[in-house]
């Protein structure tokens, strides 16, 4: 789908995503709407409970959406079943979730090549790149460690490797630099300006309004409403 002439990689329009709690139905996303487009650099703030997290995931069709529409590089996703959504998320869309999402006892490098799982790419093609991705974050050294012997900023950047050892047309990133120190915070978030340098597609969410600063497009949620920043 075009806007204004441009291709969007990600569009949502009147998303709504609600859960059901103990005192009855909690409204999380009240018809967001979100363009961003091929190659642009996105940043959502907003204060805890706001919703940033249940939109990367609708968005990442990780859950599906209560109501209103999905579409990822023109095409409509909104209806696709877990299946048909795995696809989009095997070719086109790389995570790093904010509670890292690592295999404990499993060691930094085979992580890394989990993305790999369903991929036609041979064992040393995907052992090639997933050594190319923990070098890529500093973390070559630490191949073999056990993901649980990792501090909390390693993991993150475990994480990340694996989500950029198959480049991504879209990365959704959720908190990437929350658990890093100041330097390796600015290393990822440098490594990001590169990737988008480089033609990708970044959907960023943070508390820390400074990683704002290389956005193209700028947005505030709060309570579960979306709005440019």
């Amino acid at each position: 789908m075009k806007s204004g002439g441009r291709q969007d990689r990600l569009r949502l329009e009147g998303v709504r995503k609600a859960f059901r709690g103990a005192t009855g139905e909690v409204e999380v996303l009240r018809g967001v709407d979100l363009s961003l487009g091929a190659g642009e650099f996105g940043v959502i703030t907003g204060p805890s409970g706001s919703g940033k997290t249940t939109l990367l995931m609708v968005a990442g069709l990780l859950q599906p959406a209560d109501g209103g529409r999905l579409w990822f590089d023109g095409r409509e996703v909104s209806g696709l079943d877990e299946g048909g959504g795995a696809e989009i998320r095997k070719h086109g869309v790389g995570m790093v979730f904010q509670k890292f999402c690592l295999m404990p006892h499993r060691s930094a490098l085979d992580n890394v090549r989990f993305r790999f799982r369903y991929l036609a790419h041979g064992g040393r093609e995907a052992l090639r790149l997933s050594e190319a991705a923990l070098e890529r974050v500093g973390l070559a050294d630490k191949a073999a460690q056990a993901a649980r012997l990792l501090s909390a900023g390693e993991m993150q950047r475990v994480a990340i490797a694996r989500a950029l050892a198959l480049p991504p047309k879209l990365l959704l990133a959720d908190e990437p630099t929350g658990n890093l120190d100041p330097d390796s915070a600015a290393r990822v978030m440098a490594l990001f300006r590169e990737l988008n340098g480089a033609g990708m597609s970044i959907l960023l969410v943070t508390h820390n309004a400074e990683w704002a600063a290389p956005g193209t497009a700028r947005w505030t949620m709060r309570a579960g409403c979306l709005s440019r920043a």
